[in-house]
């Protein structure tokens, strides 16, 4: 199962694969022309791994606190990729994992299934 994870609620975007063999990621400056093209660097970040969107199974996306366009625009691609694809996805927040001690993006998956973050849900954070 390969699984996906976007976190564009932070000073960079990050992007993390996790397949069945390997842990790949990759960040970018977090800048409005990058938000823009995050379809674009998603994908072209899947196939430096030699993967397409349709070899994704799971995606889990940071839904914040913290950068307002960053989610937003996350979000709707994760969204777009649900409609499209029909990939599930699972929107996290850091907060949704109190006292847990290992909040490295690699375990997020396991935290999701931990504390039960429901699929297909976005209830977002948005600090003002």
């Amino acid at each position: 199962m390969n699984k996906l994870i976007i976190d564009c609620a932070n000073e960079k975007i990050f992007l993390m694969i996790i397949t069945s063999s390997n842990i790949y990621n990759i960040t970018h400056e977090n800048t409005k022309i990058n938000y823009e093209k995050l379809t674009i660097i998603i994908n072209d970040f899947l196939g430096l791994n030699d993967l397409k969107i349709v070899d994704i199974n799971e995606i889990y996306i940071n839904k914040g606190a913290r950068s307002f366009v960053g989610i937003r625009n996350s979000l709707s691609v994760v969204k777009a990729f649900n409609l499209a694809k029909k990939i599930d996805y699972y929107c996290y927040s850091l907060e949704d994992f109190k006292g847990e001690n290992d909040l490295s993006h690699e375990n997020i998956p396991n935290l999701c299934n931990k504390f039960k973050v429901k699929k297909n849900l976005i209830n977002t954070n948005f600090l003002s």
